[in-house]
């Protein structure tokens, strides 16, 4: 084996919703097809997930009905047995709850999260997308010795034409003078999209003469209480639900500032390596991962969480200066691309596979 080459694995993925998470393990699958390892990715069957791109990698469709259910965990099993991988790497709790590898396998669970940790005790080593999450993850019990640290890494910009942004801009009916914000995640509490709402409803009809228009791309449970507050607030007209984009690279491009509300133990957030790697700049409340990754006033705008006044502060700061939103952007895209490049990245992970399989 040359050091290049990859330790064969499994990546198993059981969510039927696609989030943060599921996204990281579909990029993370692609940059293992690019770089020709022997992997399968195993997903559950008829999800959202199943539907994405994994890179060329073979996929395989099991049950996971429940994070009990014996059917998914023989399953599982009986996979690892054919395959014979040397790892196998799941994400989130069902996954790895159901997950049994047999002697000579390492099972890693990867945590992007902060969980309760009884799904993932059995594991043989854990990795965290962020220092102060290994950190918790060594204070709840598990061995520090076991536990890794890496980064995920940030995707790669692929522009569009501008007449294609053009054309995206005229089918979400937003003014060709209008402001664009946009805001990406899951309508789920931790994103903080009623304090982004209650943000927005502070701001005036126009901003340095231009009116603006917040695109907001994402889906979940929250999407009827969020609609019915944003019409409370007066504010739905403004507002574009542009659902859930398996690509949301163009709805990025389109944005003059992305804007990333989530509350306080939002562990990372792929979005800010988004934004830093499609130049766009950032406006983030001070959540766990933004504190340990951004650099308020250098690569990113940082206001406190679940404050609507300081987020449309920030948002008339950045809106009314030209000059900061460049720098913003340039700062992060340099950082995107020196710190949290996909080649460092995997080779961090291509070191951690090596190192398991010679404990």
């Amino acid at each position: 084996m040359s050091e290049l080459d990859w330790p064969s694995s499994l990546q198993i993925v059981a969510s039927k919703r696609l989030g943060g998470a599921e996204h990281w393990a579909q990029r993370f699958a692609v940059a293992l097809a690019e770089q020709q390892a022997d992997a399968t990715v195993a997903v559950r069957a008829g999800s959202e997930v199943a539907k994405t791109s994994m890179g060329g990698l073979p996929v395989r469709e099991l049950p996971f009905r429940t994070v009990w259910d014996p059917i998914s965990r023989h399953a599982v099993a009986r996979l690892v047995r054919e395959l014979s991988p040397d790892v196998v790497q799941t994400y989130m709790g069902r996954a790895t709850r159901l997950t049994r590898v047999p002697l000579g396998v390492v099972h890693l669970a990867r945590l992007g999260g902060y969980y309760k940790l009884e799904p993932y005790r059995h594991a043989d080593a854990w990795v965290g997308n962020t220092r102060r999450l290994t950190d918790w993850m060594i204070a709840q019990g598990l061995p520090a010795a076991r536990v890794y640290h890496i980064y995920n890494f940030s995707g790669a910009a692929r522009p569009r034409p501008a007449d294609e942004i053009a054309a995206l801009r005229a089918s979400l009916g937003i003014p060709p003078d209008a402001w664009v914000m946009s805001a990406l995640g899951r309508f789920v509490t931790m994103k903080g999209h009623r304090s982004l709402l209650q943000a927005l409803a502070r701001l005036p009809a126009e901003i340095d003469g231009r009116r603006w228009r917040m695109v907001l791309v994402g889906d979940g449970p929250l999407r009827e209480s969020l609609a019915r507050l944003a019409a409370d607030l007066g504010i739905q007209e403004r507002l574009i639900w542009a659902g859930w984009q398996r690509s949301p690279g163009s709805y990025i491009q389109l944005a003059d500032l992305i804007v990333f509300p989530s509350l306080e133990y939002e562990p990372f957030g792929n979005v800010i390596l988004d934004a830093w790697a499609w130049h766009r700049p950032l406006l983030a409340t001070r959540f766990f991962g933004a504190l340990e990754v951004v650099r308020h006033g250098e690569d990113a705008w940082c206001v406190p969480c679940e404050a609507p006044a300081a987020l449309a502060e920030g948002i008339l700061r950045l809106l009314g200066d030209e000059a900061l939103r460049a720098a913003l952007a340039q700062s992060g895209a340099q950082r995107a691309a020196e710190e949290f490049g996909k080649e460092a990245i995997m080779a961090q992970y291509l070191a951690l596979y090596r190192r398991l399989l010679r404990a």
